[in-house]
């Protein structure tokens, strides 16, 4: 164990989050997302829910400060509805760290997948909620930042 550093972050998510250059993706996907066929670097993260893993994850590294939307979610399909306390929830652990976050871009879902391929990984979780993936985009230590 490390001081500092969440449980729920396991040493291959940790490697991961270090190996990431600033731009790269990863990929935060629900129980039930096609993790394995969207991408060839799959962690595991069974049982962790997605706010979680943000609060360990953002504890660690900063969102793209240069991007207008350095957090994606998946958009509703025709005919479905979103749950706005999926979002909100997640919103909350940003805010914690990175307050100045721009709100979340949601694009469609076939979008989503196409961008999940290029990302640099994805983390496969335990989350059950309906829509509940979100890309996030790392982004450079900010000036004066203590590292």
């Amino acid at each position: 164990m490390l001081i500092g550093i969440d449980p729920v972050i396991s040493p291959e998510l940790l490697d991961t989050l270090f190996r990431m250059g600033h731009g790269d993706e990863i990929v935060l996907a629900d129980a039930f997302f096609p993790g394995d066929s969207c991408n060839s670097r799959v962690i595991r993260a069974d049982g962790i829910r997605i706010p979680a893993l943000l609060d360990g994850i953002l504890a660690l590294m900063n969102l793209d400060s240069y991007v207008p939307h350095p957090l994606v979610m998946m958009a509703a399909a025709t005919g479905d509805d979103l749950d706005p306390e999926v979002e909100r929830s997640f919103r909350a652990a940003v805010d914690r760290y990175w307050p100045e976050t721009p709100p979340i871009e949601r694009i469609e879902r076939f979008a989503f997948y196409e961008r999940t391929k290029k990302a640099y990984a994805v983390v496969m979780t335990g989350e059950t909620v309906k829509y509940g993936n979100i890309i996030l985009k790392k982004g450079v230590i900010p000036m004066g930042k203590k590292v």
